[in-house]
């Protein structure tokens, strides 16, 4: 039997990130990662194999060689027993690996719902983090001409765009009134809409998939309102749900939701066990409610979390909660929303005023390059605490939104963005007379003010 001071199950995002945050803090320690798979895939790089990668081969992350790199040893194995009793974990080959440390990154699996008839005909494909299943989907997709993509979350999104770019017929299907609806606000959802449906993608909103019909193979889809539709695939992008069996069966505390209980060191109830990433419990940083999100920066930054508290806990360094960072792009607009949507926080019974800025990302406007850029952020009305933010432009986007993420994570008020010192420059950024931070602050600040008066 092996023995080791830590021992992380999974190896994609999160665990990796544990295993070599940890090492660099407790270099004195022995690390063991188990990953039941050779090659992992870069989660967020999925839906662009089907199209701009061209290959999972280009989409694979160099766990081993960072392991390697690292000192940590690097197994391709399968939990299926954890003894937290004696500190011992099994596995699918016979060995057993006794433990100090127990993280657990187990991940998640995409969701095909029991309730949709047709769901497991011939055609029909998830998306999982699982090279071999992609590329035999990727090789039986060659053969098909319409593609139903159900579910506009980012995954459904990005993937549509990839296979329109790659000559098929692809419709975009969505239960909920609008693309992105969890991230965005109807007015920033509609341009990412709208710029969707320029290039192609055929788009249904408001009206889930209740059937796929076929004799053995993908034949055509059924709608809510009985609309049917000639297919050739299904791909279904509608959630996927925590890997939490294995923890469960060993006695370890999972919530009404699924995902195994975890504290603010990503510890769980049982002594030395960590969980991290898709698997773990999840808390909104502003409402504190339980959310599902399930992000690969986020996975991250509770493995830095994790690792950092494995032998002694750094009481400030601590996950208080998903701030919930997203941001894709559109051929060469970028997409990105932080925190909560105006119209989540209306439901968590939060008063909002919020503030939309439309300006250019280059000082002057003639410069080649130049993009549109919006920027909407949204406050507590009664503190003036950025609580969300959404903006479009170009590859500055991600960063833009990064800043907004973390002006919500330290509390910043309208006041913080007003009098913040910024750097320009025109081919970079844009102007520092209408920088879009600052601008849709001054609107907030400006009916915060009017607010004051008439009371």
């Amino acid at each position: 039997m092996k023995n080791t001071d830590v021992l992380i199950i999974g190896g994609s995002a999160a665990g990796m990130v544990t295993a070599v945050t940890g090492k660099s803090h407790w270099p004195e320690k022995d690390f063991i990662l188990v990953k039941k798979q050779k090659d992992m895939m870069v989660p967020c790089g999925i839906p662009y194999i089907f199209g701009t990668l061209g290959s999972s081969e280009k989409n694979l992350m160099p766990v081993d060689a960072i392991m390697q790199k690292n000192g940590i040893t690097s197994l391709v194995d399968e939990a299926v027993e954890i003894n937290t009793n004696n500190k011992v974990v099994s596995f699918a080959s016979g060995e057993k690996i006794a433990y100090q440390k127990l993280v657990i990154a187990t991940g998640s699996t995409p969701v095909k719902p029991k309730w949709l008839l047709g769901a497991d005909l011939e055609n029909v494909f998830v998306i999982p983090k699982d090279r071999d299943y992609l590329d035999d989907m990727k090789s039986k997709l060659g053969q098909a001409k319409n593609i139903a993509v159900i579910g506009a979350g980012f995954i459904g999104v990005e993937l549509s765009d990839e296979l329109t770019k790659h000559g098929y017929k692809v419709t975009l299907i969505e239960k909920l009134p609008h693309i992105l609806n969890l991230a965005f606000d109807i007015e920033i959802a509609e341009k990412i809409h709208e710029m969707l449906a320029q290039r192609g993608v055929n788009i249904i909103v408001g009206k889930g998939i209740s059937q796929v019909h076929g004799a053995g193979k993908v034949e055509a889809i059924e709608l809510e309102d009985g609309q049917k539709m000639e297919m050739d695939a299904v791909v279904l992008s509608i959630g996927y749900k925590p890997n939490t069996e294995l923890a469960k069966k060993s006695g370890i505390y999972i919530d009404e939701d699924n995902f195994i209980a975890v504290d603010e060191y990503m510890r769980t109830h049982v002594k030395d066990v960590f969980a991290v990433g898709d698997c773990a419990q999840k808390r909104d940083f502003v409402t504190r409610s339980r959310v599902s999100t399930m992000l690969a920066s986020t996975a991250c930054a509770e493995a830095r979390i994790a690792g950092m508290n494995l032998f002694n806990l750094n009481v400030v360094k601590t996950f208080s909660g998903t701030i919930a960072i997203y941001s894709t792009a559109i051929g060469d607009t970028g997409f990105g929303t932080a925190g909560v949507t105006e119209l989540r926080a209306e439901q968590e019974g939060i008063a909002t005023v919020t503030g939309l800025f439309e300006g250019i990302n280059r000082h002057p406007g003639n410069l080649p390059d130049t993009h549109l850029q919006i920027v909407k952020l949204i406050a507590a009305k009664n503190s003036g605490v950025i609580i969300g933010g959404e903006a479009i432009g170009g590859a500055e986007t991600g960063e833009l939104t990064n800043v907004i993420g973390l002006a919500i994570q330290n509390r910043m008020s309208v006041n913080s963005f007003l009098t913040m010192q910024i750097g320009t420059h025109p081919c970079l950024t844009a102007s520092p007379a209408a920088y879009p931070l600052v601008k849709a602050a001054e609107i907030i600040a400006i009916k915060i003010l009017k607010n004051m008066k008439e009371q």
